[in-house]
């Protein structure tokens, strides 16, 4: 499926920028789940300037969504209408220490690799970010979070453009987090942040770091095409022993499993498409609400449109 070239009727009005500009541009290659259609404009901003000067441009009727890493994304088969922005290392990546045990980082820097950065700083409480495997810019926009520390306790202030071009810094407070969540508009593009931590031994913050890793790849399908935690935790339980008892470990739709190894986690075996993996995680949450009650929330972020036919109406609406 392809859509209405909005480079061709729109591109007079991109002079000047410094970013790449792609009509249709498939979106399977840069998501993990490596599933789903084209973005109908794909744009990779060079820097913030470039990304304020192309929103400021861009027709307000127009959609826009960002994406970083791609980790947790499913992108539905007919693809995205609008503009996909898409934030790159290049321009969004840097990484630089501050004072007071303190550390900025672009939107598309890997929550692992600031980890890494605050650990040779000797700035301590990021170890859980080794074990999420995203960007800074994901992580801000769902308070991710891991063994028992989430974005919302380290960070300081985040800067962010918006649909007009205009800068923003917003606190801790602003971003309005919860579990998983936060209520900042979603319009607003996010490109930095600061975070902070207590100043602490290296070796203990490495030692920390490697318990965390450890966990991963003894509990998790870290080689596998996924997304990653599937399905939100439920209040006072966990979403894997709910899934398990419902009987869906190495439960199949076409090419999409939900692991052997880590039941939350859905993968793509090679062939699963954007509606396999759809359809499965809806089986799961119908499933589980018939053995035991409990509705599962999608942690994953679903994206897109269907392709005509396959629409899937939500099991628990």
């Amino acid at each position: 499926m392809s859509f209405p070239d909005l480079l061709a009727s729109l591109g007079s009005r991109f002079e000047g920028l410094r970013g790449k500009l792609t009509a249709n541009q498939p979106l399977s290659a840069v998501t993990w789940l490596r599933a789903g259609g084209p973005a109908q404009l794909l744009f990779q901003p060079a820097d913030e300037e470039d990304l304020a000067q192309f929103l400021s441009v861009l027709p307000e009727e127009i959609p826009v969504l960002t994406i970083g890493l791609g980790s947790n994304l499913l992108v539905r088969d007919g693809g995205i209408e609008g503009v996909v922005i898409r934030l790159g290392a290049r321009g969004f990546g840097a990484v630089e220490v501050l004072d007071g045990g303190r550390i900025r980082a672009g939107a598309a820097v890997p929550d692992k690799r600031l980890a890494e950065a605050a650990a040779d700083a000797g700035i301590g409480g990021f170890a859980f970010y080794t074990g999420i495997p995203g960007g800074i810019g994901g992580a801000l926009r769902m308070n991710a979070g891991a063994h028992g520390t989430e974005t919302c306790n380290r960070l300081v202030e985040v800067t962010a453009i918006d649909r007009k071009g205009a800068r923003h810094v917003l606190t801790n407070a602003d971003m309005g987090y919860s579990y998983r969540h936060s209520s900042a508009a979603p319009g607003l593009v996010f490109t930095s942040a600061v975070f902070e931590g207590p100043l602490e031994d290296e070796a203990k913050i490495r030692t920390e770091m490697a318990e965390v890793v450890a966990h991963r790849e003894r509990a998790q399908p870290i080689r596998e095409k996924t997304g990653g935690s599937t399905f939100k935790n439920p209040p006072g339980n966990s979403a894997w022993k709910v899934i398990d008892a419902a009987g869906c470990r190495g439960l199949t739709v076409g090419g999409a499993q939900m692991s052997e190894m880590h039941c939350n986690f859905m993968i793509n075996t090679g062939t699963a498409t954007g509606h396999d993996l759809e359809l499965l995680g809806e089986t799961v949450r119908r499933r589980v609400r018939e053995h035991s009650g409990v509705e599962l929330e999608w942690e994953i972020k679903r994206l897109g449109q269907f392709l005509p036919g396959e629409e899937i109406s939500p099991f628990l609406d």
